[in-house]
């Protein structure tokens, strides 16, 4: 591989890891629930759109269409149904992380089993955009360049969502101060399941563009779970640019090591990063020491 090569590989696994990671750093910096089934989350939607590419023959494009909308209210739904009596219960003390944990642990057995039974253990993909495309010399899959630029996009305009506009900045206040924020009128529950029906959205438009370019199956879930906990722990839990960072970081290491030394140590490398950044920096790239 060239230099554009590895560019282009390493920011399109990164902008996917950190768009992933965008999604569930909002529901555990601001809901303050461990999702463990976030990642078969990811793959169902990748499955629904097999299901409608090879069946019916749609584009892909129209289920990331469908994928945003009906991610956030997939998750709005499991906030307000399974976890909201768990808050109630644990009052925001610690109790809440142990039962959340427990309950989408659970959760993640009880998707994973129904995509067992209609889709087997097997791996699936479809053709998508496959034609390569020129780039400054050199040639890359169209879909990888889509799904660049989709999670840019998607990315970009979270960031703006919660640093431009008034709910984002509710969003922010909740995240930073919960004990807090209700002596202002933020109604601290409707936000947290706001912010975690957003981070349904992302995983499932996630999903959608990791079935474009990536063969998937329904064990897979668990791995893009740890990668996104992984990206979120090292850029700073609550922070979308620590996510995007630590994304990109973790893009390009894999790529190069993929490249110049073993594909199979990708996982490896993944920890050493991991492990190396918590050393230099124990609350991630940018998060903040509490004082």
């Amino acid at each position: 591989m060239n230099l554009i090569d590895i560019l282009l590989a390493g920011a399109m696994l990164g902008g996917l890891y950190g768009l992933v990671a965008m999604g569930l750093t909002l529901q555990y910096g601001v809901a303050r629930i461990m999702n463990l089934s976030y990642g078969e989350f990811l793959i169902a939607p990748a499955f629904l759109a097999y299901f409608a590419v090879t069946s019916r023959g749609l584009s892909p494009l129209w289920l990331l269409v469908l994928a945003v909308p009906l991610g956030f209210a997939v998750q709005w739904l499991i906030y307000q149904l399974l976890l909201t009596p768990l808050v109630r219960r644990a009052r925001g003390g610690p109790a809440l992380e142990a039962d959340s944990i427990l309950a989408t642990f659970g959760m993640l057995f009880v998707v994973q089993g129904l995509m067992l039974a209609g889709f087997g253990g097997d791996y699936h993909s479809y053709t998508y955009l496959a034609d390569p495309v020129e780039v400054l010399g050199s040639k890359v899959a169209a879909n990888r360049l889509l799904v660049l630029a989709v999670a840019l996009v998607l990315g970009g305009g979270l960031y703006l969502l919660l640093t431009r506009t008034r709910a984002g900045a509710v969003v922010r206040a909740v995240a930073v101060a919960p004990q807090f924020a209700h002596l202002v009128g933020i109604n601290v529950r409707q936000t947290a399941a706001l912010a975690f029906g957003l981070g349904g959205a992302l995983v499932a438009a996630s999903g959608v563009l990791v079935s474009m370019f990536l063969p998937f199956s329904a064990s897979m879930g668990t791995m893009f779970a740890m990668k996104a906990l992984i990206v979120v722990i090292m850029g700073g839990v609550g922070n979308l640019l620590g996510c995007l960072a630590a994304g990109m970081l973790l893009g390009f290491a894999e790529t190069l090591v993929a490249s110049f030394v073993d594909p199979g140590l990708t996982l490896a490398v993944n920890y050493g990063v991991f492990l190396l950044v918590l050393l230099l920096r124990p609350t991630g790239l940018f998060g903040r020491s509490a004082r």
